[in-house]
C-alpha cells in the first residue's frame, strides 16, 4: 500500500513539473532542477546528471540562467551497445569518482526509437530495490513522457525563437535592395542566435563599394584550407585552432548563381554546434546570398542604364570637335566622376616619345609619377593589353604609395598611341566591373582621339601649302583677322621673289620648286615663335607678326633680304612690302593687305631688292 502510494506521488510529481513548465521550456533547466528535486526524495540519491543528444552526441549539461553549456561529449556508438534491447545500464569505462556507490544511466528515445536524452545518477539502495519491481517500467514510462514533452518543447521554442529571428531578417531582405543593409541584417541575425561568439564576414572580392559592416576581403593565399573549402564547394566546414583553443565555424553565404563569402562564428573548442544551429546558420546565409543576388542584380540593371549614358555622353562630346586637349580634360573629369581615382593621366606618344598631356595631374609630373609612366609604357611595350593590378605592392617590385592601378592603351589602327592610368592609394579599389567600363570607355574614346587627330592632319593640309609647307592664304586671313580684334598692334609683311619667271625660264621648274622651298624655310625660321608665314600665291610670300611694332618688323625685314641671296642657288633677290597697323589705326585687315601690297609694288617700281614701308598712322 506504501509503495502504491509512493507510486502515485511520483507520477503526481512528474505531472506536476510537466504542468507547471508545459509553456515554458527552455535552456533554463528549470524543469530539470524539480525533476532532480524529485528522483532524489524517490531514490534517496543526490547526484544526478543530464546529458542531451545532439548529431550522435551525449552532452553532459550545465545550466546557468540563460546559456546551456555543452561539455565531454559522450558517442552514441561507443556507448550503443549497452542499450541493447534494454533502456537503462551501467556503463564501466563512464565511471565517475563522484559516485561513490556506482552509477546507472537511463537512455530515454523518440516515438521512432532514437535516442532523446540519458540521464545518470547514483545507485542508491533505494534505486536497486526499486529496479527488481515491476514498477521500474512504470518510472521510466513517466520519465520518458516527461523528456519526450521536454525535447519537444524545448525544440519549438528554439526553432520558434529562430524562425522569428530568421523571418525578421528575410522580411528586411525582400523590401531592402541595399547591401548594407543586407549584411547588417545578417551579422545581426547571426549574433542574435550566437551572442556569445565572435562573428567576422569574409566578402568575395567584387566589392563596388565598401560595405559599412565589419568585413575582411577573401584571399585564397591566406585564408584557412577550411575557410577555402567552404567558399569553393558552399559546404558548411569546422576548422580547430589549438594554439588558439578556439574552433571556427565556416558558413558560405550561397545564392542561387554563386557563392558570395563566409560567415564565420568563433567559439570555444569544446562547443557543439548544434544541428537546429547549423540548420538556421544555412538558411540565413541561403537567404542572404539569394537577397544579395537581388540587389546585385538591380544594381547592375541601374549600373549598366549608367554606364550607358557614361559611354554615350562621353562618345558624344568627344566627337564634337572638340581639340585634344580639351578631349582629355573632358575625359578626366568623367574617370573622376565616374571612378573617383586618385591621380589621372594621359600620355601621348608622339616621335616614339611619350609625352605627359597637360589634362594629368600634377603628380606625374614628379619623379613618383614617372616611375608609374616607365612602368606603365615598359608594359605596353611588351604587351598589348589593358594592365590591371589590384594591389601593385604584391604584384611588382615598385613598393610604392598609390596600389590599385588601370592602365588601358590608346590604339589607332591596333597601334599603340598613348595611354591613360589611373591609381589609388588603397588596394583593391577598383573592382573588375570598373575595370571593365573604363576600358570600354577608353576604347570608344580612343577612337574619338584618332579621328581628332585626323582631321587635324587633315585640317593641316588644308591649312598648309602643299609644295612650301608654309601656311595657306585662306588660313593666313582668317590669323590676321582675329589677332586684329582680339591683340593691341602687328605688322604684315609681302615679299616677292625678284624676276623669278626668268629662273624657271632658265633652270626649269623644278629648281624655281626649291628656291620656294628654300626661302620658305628661311621665313619660318625666322618667324618661329613670334609670328606666322603663309604662301601668298605664285612667287608671293606673306609673313604676320602679332603685338609687334614696326621698328621690330623693319628689322626682320632687312634680314629676309640679306638672307635669301645668300642662302639660295641660284641666288635670287625680294622686294618686300611692309604695313603696320595699331590702336590708333582703324583699318580693316583688307586694306593692310592692300597697304602691304601697294608698298611691295613701291619696291618693284623703285628697283627691286629693297624694303617699302606703307604709312598708315597719322605723323
Amino acid at each position: 500500500m506504501i509503495h502504491e502510494r509512493k507510486m502515485i506521488i511520483f507520477k503526481s510529481e512528474i505531472l506536476e513539473i510537466l504542468n507547471d513548465n508545459i509553456f515554458t521550456f527552455d535552456s533554463s533547466g528549470k524543469w530539470f532542477d524539480e525533476l532532480s528535486i524529485v528522483l532524489s526524495d524517490f531514490f534517496e540519491v543526490d547526484l544526478i546528471t543530464y546529458f542531451v543528444f545532439d548529431t550522435n552526441l551525449f552532452l553532459k549539461t550545465e545550466w546557468n540562467e540563460s546559456n546551456l553549456q555543452k561539455q565531454k561529449p559522450i558517442k552514441w556508438l561507443d556507448i550503443e551497445p549497452y542499450f541493447y534491447e534494454k533502456d537503462y545500464a551501467v556503463i564501466p569505462h563512464l565511471q565517475e569518482n563522484d559516485f561513490a556507490n556506482g552509477e546507472v544511466f537511463l537512455l530515454f528515445r523518440d516515438s521512432d526509437g532514437l535516442p532523446l536524452g540519458m540521464l545518470k545518477m547514483e545507485s542508491s539502495d533505494k534505486r536497486k530495490e526499486f529496479s527488481q519491481t515491476d514498477d521500474v517500467s512504470v518510472i521510466y514510462s513517466v520519465m520518458s513522457k516527461l523528456i519526450q514533452t521536454i525535447n519537444k518543447s524545448i525544440i519549438l521554442t528554439q526553432q520558434e525563437k529562430q524562425y522569428r529571428n530568421l523571418f525578421k531578417v528575410t522580411e528586411m531582405f525582400n523590401s531592402s535592395l541595399d547591401l548594407n543593409h543586407i549584411l547588417e541584417g545578417t551579422l545581426e541575425a547571426m549574433q542574435k542566435e550566437l551572442p556569445d561568439f565572435e562573428t567576422i564576414l569574409i566578402l568575395a572580392n567584387d566589392q563596388d563599394r565598401k560595405p559599412s559592416v565589419p568585413f575582411k576581403l577573401f584571399d585564397y593565399t591566406s585564408e584557412r584550407q577550411t575557410t577555402v573549402e567552404a567558399y569553393v564547394s558552399g559546404e558548411f566546414t569546422i576548422d580547430i585552432d589549438k594554439d588558439l583553443n578556439i574552433q571556427l565555424f565556416n558558413i558560405p553565404i550561397k545564392g542561387k548563381q554563386g557563392i558570395y563569402g563566409i560567415v564565420q562564428v568563433a567559439a570555444p573548442i569544446d562547443y557543439l554546434f548544434s544541428a537546429r544551429q547549423k540548420e538556421f546558420s544555412l538558411l540565413l546565409t541561403s537567404a542572404t546570398g539569394n537577397a544579395l543576388e537581388n540587389a546585385k542584380l538591380y544594381i547592375q540593371s541601374h549600373r549598366l542604364v549608367t554606364d550607358l549614358q557614361l559611354i554615350n555622353e562621353t562618345s558624344h562630346k568627344l566627337n564634337s570637335n572638340l581639340s585634344l586637349d580639351d578631349m582629355l580634360v573632358f575625359l578626366k573629369n568623367q574617370l573622376i566622376k565616374s571612378f573617383q581615382p586618385e591621380q589621372t593621366c594621359f600620355v601621348m606618344k608622339i616621335k616614339n616619345e611619350y609625352e605627359i598631356a597637360p589634362a594629368s595631374t600634377e603628380f606625374f609630373h614628379t619623379d613618383e609619377g614617372q616611375v608609374y609612366i616607365k612602368y606603365v609604357a615598359n608594359y605596353f611595350e611588351r604587351m598589348k593589353d589593358t594592365l590591371f593590378m589590384a594591389d601593385l605592392n604584391r604584384l611588382s617590385e615598385l613598393k610604392k604609395e598609390y596600389r590599385s592601378m588601370i592602365a588601358i592603351p590608346l590604339k589607332e589602327q591596333n597601334e599603340i598611341v598613348g595611354f591613360s592610368i589611373v591609381l589609388h592609394k588603397e588596394p583593391y579599389f577598383f573592382s573588375f566591373d570598373s575595370f571593365k567600363l573604363m576600358q570600354s570607355l577608353i576604347q570608344h574614346s580612343s577612337l574619338a582621339i584618332s579621328n581628332s587627330t585626323l582631321r587635324n592632319k587633315l585640317q593641316e593640309m588644308v591649312n598648309r601649302d602643299h609644295l612650301t609647307n608654309l601656311f595657306a592664304r585662306k588660313y593666313l586671313d582668317k590669323y590676321v583677322g582675329n589677332s586684329m580684334e582680339k591683340d593691341q598692334s602687328g605688322v604684315f609683311i609681302l615679299l616677292d621673289i625678284d624676276n623669278f619667271k626668268n629662273v624657271n625660264d632658265t633652270y626649269g621648274h623644278q629648281i624655281g620648286d626649291e628656291i620656294l622651298k628654300k626661302i620658305s624655310s628661311i621665313i619660318t625660321r625666322m618667324v618661329d615663335g613670334i609670328g606666322i608665314g603663309a604662301r601668298w600665291g605664285g612667287e608671293e610670300m606673306a609673313l604676320y607678326l602679332p603685338n609687334t611694332t614696326k621698328l621690330i618688323g623693319i628689322d626682320l625685314a632687312k634680314e629676309l633680304i640679306d638672307s635669301i641671296p645668300k642662302e639660295t642657288n641660284p641666288s635670287v633677290t625680294v622686294s618686300v612690302g611692309l604695313c603696320e597697323w595699331g590702336e590708333k589705326c582703324t583699318i580693316d585687315f583688307k586694306k593692310l593687305f592692300h597697304y602691304a601690297d601697294t608698298a611691295l609694288y613701291s619696291s618693284k617700281n623703285n628697283g627691286k631688292n629693297q624694303l617699302q614701308v606703307f604709312e598708315v598712322f597719322p605723323s
